[in-house]
């Protein structure tokens, strides 16, 4: 398994266990050079947007991985982790509708976890 789908899939399973909301994850190497895979999800509060950053931030580095940079936490309404070969991006419900991601990098492919 190569590094980049790794990474998605661990921090795939750190949203999910915190019951992060609709979780996507986008193969943007073909489109991108920032990086590999967009992961997409949103939670329903601050709190439970800086939970699930946090868990994300401990399982990927208790795999080895650290996070390169981290923007938003403060604020809970979108946090951006960069790992570098894939960047997670957490809302709360509004901003995730408001920014629209998918619709940007709609040129993505959408890639369900099993595939990883």
């Amino acid at each position: 398994m190569n590094q980049a789908k790794e990474m998605a899939k661990i921090a795939y399973e750190a949203l999910n266990d915190k019951k992060g909301e609709d979780i996507k994850i986008i193969d943007i190497a073909e489109i991108s050079v920032m990086a590999d895979y967009f992961l997409i999800a949103n939670g329903n509060s601050d709190s439970q947007v800086r939970a699930l950053v946090d868990n994300v931030e401990e399982e990927m580095h208790k795999a080895g991985y650290s996070v390169k940079q981290r923007e938003g936490y403060g604020s809970g309404s979108w946090v951006l982790m960069d790992f570098g070969d894939i960047i997670v991006h957490i809302f709360d419900k509004e901003n995730r509708l408001f920014y629209d991601l998918e619709r940007i990098w709609r040129d993505g492919k959408l890639v369900d976890v099993e595939s990883l």
